[in-house]
């Protein structure tokens, strides 16, 4: 396998993972919310399994549409760039090369090592070079919508589980608390692995995702109470 196919099925598999790992995160946030909303409101345990199960379904079907449409909004602004590129260097070799050129002198190179690092990638593939320089990312190396939408599709009611079975299985005077002590865990552990994926600092990670997951329960809780 060559180092961009290596590269490109690397991303691929990240990209995977990202929207499983994510999907999970915001099916375990989100019917959490709507459990413990409910359960502020009524003690009838079906109501707020119906509740919960209302939610995964939705949710399910919203966060796997969303990364589809997500992927396939930034292959459209990708192949946007490719043709305005296709044009820019068809037309305008020169500026293209005197553009890449003078970036590479900004960083401190000095111009006879710039023009011949220019020539060097210019003369293998311009485009991709002139994309890469003016936008930032790399044609050709393009990410799944479909492997993403599908793996929301799973990731996100494997994680709608958790909140459920918590509260219908706890003990009726302790399935909050039982399901918000669940929860909490079960976001810290989201939280830690998004950051390993993404490559962000853990400890911020979890403390993130584990606030915005107390908040999310405390005032779906409070506000399901005002109707009990």
């Amino acid at each position: 396998m060559s180092e961009k196919s290596e590269k490109t099925s690397f991303m691929q598999r990240n990209n995977i993972i990202r929207a499983a790992v994510m999907g999970a995160n915001d099916g375990i946030l989100s019917v959490s919310g709507i459990v413990l909303g409910v359960a502020g409101a009524t003690s009838h345990t079906d109501t707020i399994l119906l509740a919960g199960f209302a939610g995964m379904l939705a949710g399910t079907v919203s966060m796997a549409m969303g990364e589809y449409v997500s992927v396939n909004s930034q292959h459209d602004a990708q192949e946007k760039v490719r043709q305005i590129q296709t044009r820019a260097v068809a037309n305008d070799y020169d500026g293209e090369f005197e553009f890449i050129q003078k970036k590479y002198e900004e960083t401190g190179i000095s111009s006879t090592l710039a023009q011949q690092a220019t020539q060097e990638m210019m003369s293998k593939d311009p485009l991709v070079t002139s994309v890469r320089e003016r936008y930032g990312f790399s044609l050709n190396q393009e990410l799944s919508a479909g492997h993403a939408a599908l793996a929301s599709l799973v990731s996100f009611p494997i994680g709608s589980i958790l909140p459920m079975v918590a509260i219908s299985i706890a003990p009726q005077g302790t399935r909050e608390i039982a399901t918000f002590i669940a929860v909490i865990v079960a976001l810290a552990i989201t939280g830690y692995a998004a950051a390993q994926v993404n490559g962000a600092n853990k400890k911020h990670s979890v403390i993130r995702n584990v606030i915005s997951g107390i908040f999310t329960m405390i005032v779906t809780f409070l506000i399901g109470s005002l109707f009990r």
